[in-house]
C-alpha cells in the first residue's frame, strides 16, 4: 500500500444505518434516487446530488472496543487508518471520548472527527480531556455531505503529509548519524595522526617524548634503570634511490613490524623519522641486558625482506644509552644513544653502548653542514619540477618546484636528508631565497621559449615564512625575472600556517594582494581551526599523500579525502591530491570532484629540460587563471583593492 495516498477511514458508531450513509458519501457517488431514512436526514439533512471527487476505503465498527481492535490490526498489517469518525454516544460501551483516548494510545497519528448531536462538551473541555488539538475536529449533527467530504479530504491529506514528513525525518536522521559516524572516524584518524607515525602506525616523536618522561619518572620511583636504543637502518638510501620511495616505505613497515616483536608490553617502540627507530626498555639490568635486547632485534631483522619481488638484506646500527647512569635528561640520553649508534655504523659491531670519549654524533652532521654551505656557493643545488594535472582534462595545470642537491661524491641527495639540517643551521633562509629566484627565472624562461605559460609553486619553510623579508624577497625575485605574480604560488604546510594563526592571516593577505597564490600543503596531517581556515586568504588545499596511498582500499582514508574536497569546495578553494601512483586512485579522485593531482602516475619531479618536453608533448591548461579568480583569496584581494 502506498501510504502517501492513504485514504483509509474508520467509522465508529452504534447506529448501523449511519455507517451506510457514510459509505454513500465517502465510498461511492451519491445517488439522487436513494431514499433517505430518518437517520440519513438526522445525520446529513437534505441530500447533495454533487458526486464526490475522491473515494475512500471505509471500515465500520459499532463500538469503541471493536474500533480499537481494527486499528490494532491495521497497524499490524501496515495499512493504518488515516482518520476516524467517532460518535460521541455509543451505549452500552465506551463513549466517544474514552474511545478516542484508547485509539490514540495505540495510534498517535490517527486523525479524528467527533460526531455529536448534543452539546455535552465544549471545545475547551475536549482539549483538557484529550489534548492534541491538531488531530481533532468536532462536527455536529445534522451536517451536509460536503462537511464529511471536507473533513475526510483535509484530514487524510494531513495524515499523508505527516507520514511523508516522518519518513523524511527518519532519512535525515540516518544521514546525520552516518555523517556523525564518519566525522567520528575522521577525528579518531586525525588524533591518531597527531601522535603516531602514519607509515608504520608506531608512536611518533611527540608521543615518544611523552613516554620518555613517564619512563624516567617510573625509573626514579622504582630505583631501576631504563635503556634507550636508537636504531638506524644501514644502506636505506640505496633502497630508496634504486627501487623508489614506495619500496623504501614497504621496507620501513616491515622493519617496524619485526621490531614490535622485540618490545615487551611495558616498553615503547617509536619511529622518529626517516629510517630511525627508538626503543624505551624499562627495568633493565645494566648494559648487558640492553645489549641482549639489541642482539635480539638484530636477529629479528636478519631474515631477508621481500620487496617488489626482490629479497633485501636488512641490518641496523644500534646505539644504547642508560638512564640514569649515562645521562639525567631525555635530550642528553638521546644524544648519547646517537653517538653510540654513529660509532656502531662505522664498525663491525652493530650494537654499542655509549661510553665516555665517544665522538659526538654531531660530527658527521657538522661535516654535512659545511658541505651544504659550499653547495649553495658552488651552485650544486638545482630545482626539479613535478607537474600538477587537471583531473578531468588530463592537461598540465601547473608545477611544483622541488629542490635537489647534486653532491659531487654522493650524487643526487634527497631534500629529506638536508632540509632538516638547513633548518637547524639557519641555511634555510638563503636556500629558500635561491629557490624563489630560480623558480621565477625558470618559469619566465619557459615563457620566453614559447611554451604554454603555467604557474610554478615553491615551498616555504616555517622560518622563511615567519622571519626575514619574505614579501620583499618575493617582489624582488618577480621583478628580476620579469614574471607576472599570477604565475607564482607558495606552498605552506598546515602546521606552519596554524602555529601563529593571527600572524599568518596578515602575511597571507599581503601575498594575496601581491597577486601570488597560496596553497596549504599536507592538509589533513595537522590541526586546522575551521574558523581560521575560513579567514585565511588561501587558494588551494593539498591533500597529503598518506591519505591517497590507500584511498581505494581504506574506507577511512576515502572518507577523509571526501570530507577535505567537500570542505575546500564549500570555501571556494581548489583541491590538489599528492602522491597519485595508480589509475584506480585517479578514478576515485574523479568521482570525488578533486580538481588536480600530482604523482608518479603522471610523472615524478624532473629537471627543467625534461619538464619542457612534457609541456611540449602534453596539452597545458591555460584556463587556470580563471580558476584562480574564483577562489577565496582572490575575491578577498579584489574587495580590499
Amino acid at each position: 500500500m502506498d501510504l502517501s495516498l492513504n485514504r483509509r477511514v474508520l467509522i465508529i458508531d452504534d447506529n448501523p444505518s449511519i455507517h451506510d450513509d457514510f459509505k454513500k458519501v465517502l465510498g461511492s457517488k451519491l445517488g439522487q434516487d436513494d431514499g433517505l431514512d430518518a437517520d440519513e436526514l438526522l445525520l446529513f439533512g437534505e441530500p447533495d446530488p454533487t458526486p464526490s471527487r475522491h473515494y475512500y476505503e471505509v471500515d465500520s465498527a459499532s463500538q469503541g472496543q471493536i474500533g480499537l481492535e481494527k486499528v490494532r490490526e491495521a497497524l499490524r498489517i501496515e495499512r493504518p487508518y488515516a482518520m476516524a469518525f467517532v460518535d460521541m454516544r455509543m451505549p452500552p460501551g465506551w463513549d466517544g471520548l474514552e474511545t478516542i483516548e484508547r485509539l490514540w494510545e495505540v495510534d498517535a497519528h490517527l486523525q479524528v472527527v467527533i460526531c455529536s448531536a448534543h452539546g455535552d462538551y465544549d471545545w475547551t473541555q475536549l482539549i483538557i480531556r484529550l489534548g492534541q488539538p491538531d488531530k481533532l475536529l468536532v462536527v455536529k449533527k445534522p451536517f451536509e455531505p460536503i462537511e464529511v467530504l471536507q473533513c475526510a479530504n483535509a484530514l487524510t491529506r494531513k495524515w499523508q503529509n505527516e507520514w511523508e514528513m516522518r519518513g523524511q525525518m527518519v532519512t535525515l536522521e540516518e544521514m546525520v548519524n552516518a555523517r556523525t559516524e564518519g566525522l567520528k572516524a575522521a577525528n579518531t584518524k586525525l588524533r591518531q595522526l597527531a601522535t603516531h607515525d602514519v607509515l608504520t602506525g608506531l608512536p611518533n616523536r611527540v608521543l615518544f617524548e611523552d613516554r620518555m618522561d613517564q619512563a624516567m619518572t617510573q625509573a626514579d620511583l622504582s630505583g631501576t634503570e631504563l635503556a634507550l636504543l636508537l636504531f638506524n637502518l644501514d644502506n636505506f638510501k640505496l633502497v630508496n634511490d634504486s627501487m623508489g620511495h614506495h619500496a623504501g616505505d614497504e621496507l620501513l613497515k616491515e622493519v617496524g613490524q619485526r621490531l614490535r616483536s622485540v618490545v615487551r608490553a611495558a616498553d615503547t617502540l617509536a619511529r622518529l623519522g626517516g629510517d630511525e627507530f627508538v626503543m624505551i626498555a624499562l627495568a633493565v639490568k645494566g648494559r648487558e641486558e640492553g645489549l641482549e635486547i639489541a642482539e635480539h632485534a638484530l636477529a629479528m631483522l636478519k631474515p631477508p625482506i621481500r620487496i617488489q619481488g626482490v629479497d633485501l638484506e636488512c641490518s641496523s646500527s644500534i646505539g644504547i644509552a642508560l638512564y640514569p647512569g649515562d645521562a639525567g635528561s631525555a635530550s642528553s640520553l638521546l644524544s648519547y644513544a646517537d653517538s653510540a649508534m654513529s660509532c656502531a655504523k662505522q664498525s663491525d659491531v652493530k650494537a654499542q653502548c655509549f661510553v665516555p670519549g665517544m665522538k659526538p654524533a654531531a660530527h658527521p652532521r657538522a661535516q654535512m653542514e659545511g658541505e651544504l654551505r659550499d653547495a649553495l656557493r658552488r651552485g650544486e643545488l638545482e630545482l626539479h619540477y613535478q607537474p600538477k594535472i587537471d583531473v578531468l582534462s588530463g592537461a598540465i595545470h601547473s608545477a611544483e618546484a622541488l629542490i635537489r642537491w647534486r653532491h659531487p661524491e654522493r650524487g643526487l641527495v634527497s631534500p629529506a636528508e638536508f632540509i632538516p639540517l638547513a633548518e637547524e643551521s639557519g641555511l634555510i633562509g638563503p636556500i629558500g631565497e635561491w629557490v624563489v629566484r630560480e623558480a621565477c627565472r625558470q618559469t619566465r624562461k619557459w615563457q620566453d621559449e614559447g611554451l604554454a605559460p603555467i604557474r610554478v609553486a615553491v615551498n616555504l619553510s616555517p622560518s622563511q615564512f615567519r622571519h626575514g623579508n619574505l614579501l620583499g624577497t618575493m617582489r624582488q625575485a618577480l621583478d628580476d625575472a620579469g614574471l607576472d605574480p599570477r604565475y607564482l604560488e607558495v606552498e605552506l604546510t598546515e602546521s606552519t600556517v596554524m602555529s601563529d594563526a593571527e600572524g599568518s592571516v596578515t602575511i597571507l593577505e599581503h601575498l594575496s594582494q601581491m597577486g601570488v597564490l597560496v596553497s596549504v600543503d599536507d592538509f589533513g596531517t595537522g590541526y586546522s581551526s575551521m574558523s581560521y581556515l575560513r579567514r585565511f586568504p588561501v587558494d588551494i588545499l593539498k591533500i597529503d599523500r598518506t591519505f591517497i596511498s590507500e584511498i581505494v582500499s581504506r574506507p577511512d582514508d576515502a572518507s577523509i579525502v571526501s570530507a577535505i574536497v567537500s570542505l575546500a569546495h564549500s570555501l571556494r578553494l581548489k583541491v590538489v591530491a599528492e602522491g597519485v601512483e595508480t589509475r584506480e586512485q585517479l578514478d576515485f579522485l574523479k568521482t570525488l570532484g578533486c580538481d588536480q593531482y600530482q604523482g608518479y602516475y603522471f610523472s615524478p619531479a624532473v629537471p627543467p629540460q625534461q619538464f619542457a618536453l612534457l609541456l611540449q608533448n602534453t596539452a597545458a591548461n591555460g584556463s587556470f587563471m580563471d580558476d584562480a579568480l574564483r577562489t577565496h583569496s582572490k575575491l578577498a584581494a579584489y574587495r580590499r583593492s
